[in-house]
């Protein structure tokens, strides 16, 4: 029986990349499964063979709690050489987009809060 070893689901291309060739490096056979249209499903790596599970889990936590670390650090020097983007650089980018989150958060607080207010 196939094992799922990761979920796709958010995961960078390069991550999923590196994983399938951790995999191929320590020669443990596994498919690959493509996101559905509809995006109810982003696919995943799963293992042909079983017995592997134990091995590609513990290469797998291995190479993230690694990626984890090398990603902490570099954020950690970006913020130290002042390149680390801050919230009103990410407002300045995306205008817009800010200004539908902001609509979106008073429409739903005034629907939340309007029959509460008008009760007295």
């Amino acid at each position: 029986m196939t094992t799922l070893l990761l979920n796709l689901r958010q995961v960078p291309d390069d991550e999923a990349e590196e994983v399938r060739a951790l995999l191929e490096e320590h020669q443990i056979p596994f498919y690959e499964t493509a996101p559905s249209l509809w995006g109810i499903s982003f696919g995943g790596i799963w293992l042909s063979n079983p017995d592997d599970k134990e091995k590609a889990k513990a290469l797998v936590n291995d190479y993230q709690q690694e990626r984890a670390r090398n990603q902490r650090l570099r954020y950690q020097q970006a913020r130290q050489e002042g390149t680390a983007p801050t919230l009103p650089q990410r407002l300045r980018e995306q205008p817009l987009r800010a200004l539908g989150i902001l609509i979106a958060v008073t429409a739903l607080l005034a629907v939340t809060l309007v029959p509460f207010l008008t009760l007295g």
